[in-house]
């Protein structure tokens, strides 16, 4: 599965604070408004990209809605992290492998 969407979804600056914000805590759209400073509507915006991204989950409560991690979409980002860092050490471990082999030669 590729991250594409979570990436793009984390990629703009506000996103990516209100996800922090959410990662620390559950929270409201009243509290993600209030702490970092941007409109409700925009915040609502910013939090319905999240949710279609797979990166946020909303439970109501009350006559608000709690916004948490959803744990599927940051798996998804933690196989493609891990698959690039897998690729990264593939190479390492080739580039040393032909660079002791230069010097064998």
């Amino acid at each position: 599965m590729h991250a594409t969407r979570q990436i793009a979804a984390l990629a703009d600056p506000t996103r990516h604070r209100i996800f922090d914000l959410v990662r620390e805590a559950p929270s409201s759209v009243r509290a993600l408004t209030d702490a970092i400073g941007v409109s409700q509507p925009a915040v609502s915006q910013h939090l319905k990209v999240l949710r279609e991204a797979s990166l946020v989950l909303s439970t109501a409560r009350g006559a608000a809605n709690i916004y948490s991690v959803n744990p599927i979409g940051v798996e998804v980002l933690r196989r493609w992290a891990d698959d690039l860092w897998d690729d990264v050490l593939d190479r390492f471990v080739d580039a040393a492998e032909n660079a002791k082999r230069e010097e064998t030669a």
